[in-house]
């Protein structure tokens, strides 16, 4: 594992950066004009999409680095480094309901994630900064549905 300092600090940049297109997205559901907010909800839900695939391939990379791992947990950690990906997929055949899918599967992806990372030895930051990642996206998902809804 990298405990180099700079690490830290480029990570918590980069998670934070990664909230910006929620961020605008959201704003644009709510601010834009009337025929653009359609634009902005497909727009965040791609970008949900995105994420939340990326976040379970956190977990193949982790696998294949660790050696201390026991089988099951490597199993475990496998599997579920599709399941994002899939949670997300299925986010595209629900309609209105692909929004709460992706929320739910954020939330289960920090759940997995906070049980998982210290067996791959992972830093505590790490957990911390995905939980404040997690809540963020996931009430701007939801203030995304509810600004839609209202302009819709």
């Amino acid at each position: 594992m990298n405990n180099h300092f700079l690490n830290k600090r480029l990570s918590h940049a980069l998670g934070f950066a990664g909230l910006i297109p929620f961020f605008v997205l959201m704003l644009g559901v709510w601010l834009a004009d009337d025929s653009w907010v359609n634009d902005f909800v497909r727009g965040q839900l791609a970008y949900g999409i995105v994420i939340l695939s990326f976040l379970g391939g956190v977990h193949w990379g982790a696998t294949m680095l660790c050696g201390s791992l026991s089988l099951l947990d490597t199993k475990k950690a496998l599997v579920w480094g599709v399941t994002p990906s899939l949670i997300a997929w299925s986010a595209t055949l629900f309609g209105g309901f692909g929004f709460a899918i992706l929320m739910a599967g954020f939330v289960a992806a920090f759940w997995v994630d906070k049980r998982m990372f210290t067996r791959y030895g992972m830093p505590e930051w790490l957990i911390e900064l995905r939980g404040r990642l997690t809540v963020a996206v996931v009430l701007m998902l939801a203030a995304t549905v509810v600004g839609a809804n209202l302009r819709g």
